[in-house]
């Protein structure tokens, strides 16, 4: 038996959608956003004024960064406990809401904190059910976090990503507000949108796929290959909301059936050089599902993908589609210089093959991933 959710209480869609939080009820809202783009460009001020319209008094926790660290996630839960909030809304990037997730776990439950919830977690003692309402706002088309149950936080100390998966972060209500995303900048769309893929490709490829997962993986795949470098080029609001849609999509696949290799190396590359999620992610794709090929229900699964999408090869349209859009094809590429490289290899070697790595369709050795690090850092081609 499978437990399948698709959301939480409903997803709002449609460009002008952010007006929804004229209609929900409650008293006060603490609004969680990432640096200063959002204020900007005034969305948090319209944010408010909706707010306002409903009766709901509102307060603004921001300067989030790309990878929220313990400690900024921590600043925040001391700020909703002197607020009381009994409704956190996350407006921006993936990093704000998973950011607002964090803090909303432990806002909640007070007995948790860093030491503990993943023990907590694997008990399954953290109640599945809150008092705090959680709307997530995404203005960035790619985490999917506005769909699922997980949050991931990253411990500066010990330079590790901590995923947290937990049947109460998954939000109530999610805004898919075209609109939000018109100010993206071109860079931020391409890398956001090729997390978005490699999302729903991760999943559609897990040997944990569902048929329903199947199509909304199917769909967002062929979605995004389609619709993606439209957005990037020319950013029309058609295209920026079919990718946000997408994305959304992608989210609810991988939430019901998990993720692989991809994650696990991005991880660790993520909080090692503090660099953005789907810029490792679209860097990495290509290279593990071709090593992730050797298995026979995947390369059925790649084929069909092939055929659905109307190309030769959908690795090599991934490839193509990410040197369109402008993104590193390795990590040396992207900047890392190779001292840096060698002398984090231990670390990154040993945070790899944590986390999404052990549900990688190919069980991948220790031998295999070093040689998996040299390939996604210096580009090669895999031999092994």
């Amino acid at each position: 038996m499978k437990k399948i959710v698709l959301s939480g209480k409903g997803i709002l869609t449609g460009a002008g959608s952010l007006n929804y939080l004229s209609e929900l009820k409650g008293e006060k809202a603490v609004i969680v956003t990432g640096g200063s783009s959002m204020l900007k460009n005034g969305v948090i001020a319209k944010a408010e004024e909706y707010l306002k319209e409903a009766g709901i008094s509102s307060f603004v926790f921001s300067g989030i960064k790309k990878n929220p660290a313990i400690r900024q996630v921590m600043a925040g839960v001391a700020y909703l406990r002197q607020v009381r909030p009994d409704m956190i809304i996350a407006i921006g990037g993936g990093s704000a809401m998973d950011a607002a997730k964090a803090m909303l776990l432990f806002y909640e439950f007070e007995e948790l904190d860093f030491e503990n919830v993943l023990e907590q977690n694997q008990k399954g003692l953290i109640p599945t059910t809150r008092k705090t309402q959680l709307i997530c706002v995404p203005s960035t088309s790619g985490t999917g976090s506005e769909v699922t149950r997980g949050t991931v936080v990253t411990d500066e100390e010990k330079r590790l990503k901590v995923p947290i998966m937990t049947d109460c972060l998954r939000p109530d209500i999610a805004i898919l507000d075209a609109e939000l995303t018109m100010t993206m900048p071109a860079k931020i769309a391409a890398e956001t949108g090729m997390d978005a893929l490699t999302h729903a490709i991760e999943a559609y490829t897990n040997h944990n796929l569902d048929d329903f997962d199947a199509a909304l993986c199917r769909e967002a795949i062929g979605g995004i290959l389609k619709w993606l470098p439209v957005s990037v080029e020319e950013k029309t609001l058609e295209s920026r909301e079919k990718v946000h849609n997408y994305q959304a999509m992608a989210g609810i696949g991988f939430a019901n059936v998990g993720l692989g290799m991809v994650h696990g190396i991005a991880h660790s590359f993520g909080a090692a050089f503090d660099m953005a999620h789907g810029l490792t992610n679209a860097i990495i794709l290509p290279y593990v599902l071709t090593y992730n090929s050797r298995s026979e229900v995947v390369s059925e699964k790649l084929s069909q993908l092939s055929y659905d999408c109307k190309c030769d090869d959908i690795i090599e349209a991934i490839t193509k589609l990410r040197d369109r859009l402008g993104i590193p094809a390795s990590f040396q590429e992207a900047g890392i210089s190779e001292e840096e490289y060698q002398e984090n290899f231990e670390l990154l070697l040993e945070h790899a093959m944590l986390g999404a790595t052990n549900v990688n369709p190919v069980k991948v050795s220790k031998e295999e991933m070093k040689k998996m690090l040299d390939t996604v850092y210096y580009g090669t081609e895999i031999d092994f």
